[in-house]
């Protein structure tokens, strides 16, 4: 590999977006207590999440990750969905109507039965808003009838069973909303309930007595965010967590090895990527774009800034989505001659200072990026010194993630760099619906369309997916119009790791980021 000067000079920083199980020391003098007052097991589990509310919209799935609330559908590692709250799904002939009959005997954490009726409600209040995942279905009704929940369309929506199992469409029982319909209190049906919420650092569970499933092994879990990732490393690294999330990559590698202690492992269906104003003067063209990923050493810069060259982007779709990773897919590749040879052709020559020039404007960029993920920055720079070695001028603006669908919005945005992840909702053509529409999407194309993806995206919002030729095809099309046409250019794709402790058994890490498996799980005294 050819070493690249900038890129090394990139220190990197760890993907900071998975979640971080545990710490009994410096526990909080309440919670020593409350867990010395307890009989049972108890699990810290400690993350760089913050509680940011109770609304299933504005909670990011962390009531759903601790087991305390379900959806109707549930999916497993692979998006393959699965009953949930819903022991089965079924469609009308014209795909118009679909009934999903409830699992018997659910009950919530206030005693009340998961009937119809609630569950009918809870969809519609989060139908209420447009901003909720369930808004891109086109629902007409929810509705009870008998032991079932009847969902209406106004036009046939075969990824409608995957929208339902998002965690945005939590169910939460009647007791949860205030009279002026917001979310007071968490009142799920999980095998946890909530025993206190402290925003934005701090949520106590306890076991449900009446979960009609599998009683958990852990009686008890405390969920506290800690935002430093040093401060998570230390914990992992001295064996005071059971279970740790989020690590960067330099303090991963030091705690693998550890006595007491080990690493799991799982490829997520997320990416890093490289959005573009496709109406940019230069961006326009799609050499240009060509040239922008040929210049890019997508090994090195997921040596350089996540450890891990593996995970270097060839396309899209990670490997873990096994139905949409096309492995007769044409690789991106990094060849910098041919990137200057692209930009050569497209009338972009090099100037005295070395940043190409066409018709006497230098081809000069900004790129946006954010913070919360502390490997976006460090990424950032080193894309940075890779374009600048093609004659790129990139400045580097980083800010709150708010400004890339402001700067989409009022287009005053050229590049932007984010991650994406593909499971928000088990099925990837929900995100795909909101990120490529024929106007674009804020975290997705930026003037640009294609009717060959549009087409394709229609197909599978529309059929059902029977495995058949049809709806593979579809995915094909997708895949390979994005590496054709690079509206945006895939980076590197994401590893989550997780530091468990000796003590913790059972642990399954999920690739699709939708639970933690708290209540699988057991602990035992090390031996």
């Amino acid at each position: 590999m050819p070493a690249h000067r900038p890129l090394l000079l990139a220190t990197a920083v760890v993907a900071a977006t998975s979640i971080v199980l545990t710490a009994r020391t410096g526990a909080p003098p309440e919670r020593e207590v409350a867990a010395a007052a307890e009989d049972g097991a108890v699990l810290d589990v400690i993350g760089p999440y913050e509680v940011h509310g109770l609304d299933p919209e504005t909670a990011e799935g962390i009531f759903t990750r601790l087991q305390v609330a379900e959806t109707l559908v549930e999916s497993d590692g692979t998006g393959e969905l699965r009953p949930g709250l819903a022991t089965r799904w079924t469609a009308s002939e014209d795909g118009l109507m679909w009934e999903f009959p409830l699992r018997e005997g659910a009950r919530f954490h206030d005693g009340t039965p998961v009937d119809a009726r609630s569950v009918a409600a809870a969809l519609e209040t989060a139908r209420s808003s447009e901003a909720n995942t369930i808004a891109v279905a086109p629902i007409e009704q929810v509705r009870p009838e008998g032991d079932a929940v009847v969902v209406e369309l106004s036009e046939p929506f075969a990824p409608l069973p995957a929208v339902l199992a998002a965690t945005s469409t939590q169910i939460l029982a009647p007791s949860s909303y205030a009279e002026d319909g917001t979310v007071s209190q968490v009142v799920g049906s999980g095998p946890y309930r909530v025993v206190d919420v402290a925003p934005p650092a701090r949520i106590e569970l306890e076991a449900f007595d009446d979960y009609d499933g599998e009683a958990p092994s852990v009686d008890r879990v405390v969920y506290e965010s800690v935002g430093r990732a040093e401060n998570r490393a230390l914990m992992a690294e001295s064996g005071q967590a059971d279970i740790t999330f989020g690590m960067d990559p330099t303090s991963l590698q030091r705690v693998e090895g550890k006595p007491g202690v080990r690493v799991e492992s799982a490829l997520l269906p997320r990416a890093i990527v490289l959005k573009l104003d496709n109406e940019h003067p230069a961006l326009a063209d799609l050499r240009v774009r060509e040239a922008l990923s040929a210049a890019l050493d997508r090994p090195a810069l997921a040596t350089a800034v996540l450890r891990d060259p593996e995970i270097a982007a060839t396309q899209m779709f990670p490997p873990t989505l096994e139905s949409w990773h096309q492995h007769g897919l044409e690789p991106l590749r990094h060849d910098p001659e041919h990137a200057a040879a692209l930009l050569d052709e497209a009338g972009w020559t090099p100037g005295p200072d070395g940043v190409r020039e066409k018709d006497g404007e230098p081809l000069r960029l900004e790129l946006l990026t954010f913070p919360d993920r502390p490997e976006l920055p460090t990424m950032a720079t080193a894309v940075q010194a890779a374009l600048t070695e093609v004659g790129v001028d990139v400045q580097v603006r980083v800010d709150n993630s708010s400004e890339i669908p402001a700067g989409h919005g009022d287009g005053s945005l050229e590049m932007a760099l984010f991650t994406r992840n593909f499971a928000l909702v088990p099925d990837p053509t929900v995100t795909l619906l909101k990120d490529y529409p024929a106007e674009g999407g804020d975290w997705g194309a930026m003037n640009w369309s294609d009717p060959k993806l549009l087409s394709a995206m229609e197909r599978l919002a529309t059929e059902p997916d029977d495995g058949g030729a049809g709806t593979a095809a579809a995915r094909e099309r997708i895949a390979a119009t994005l590496q054709e046409q690079l509206p945006v250019v895939p980076v590197s794709w994401y590893r989550q790791s997780a530091v468990v402790s000796e003590s913790v058994e059972g642990f399954e890490l999920d690739p699709l980021e939708r639970g933690w498996g708290l209540a699988s799980v057991s602990l035992q005294d090390p031996a």
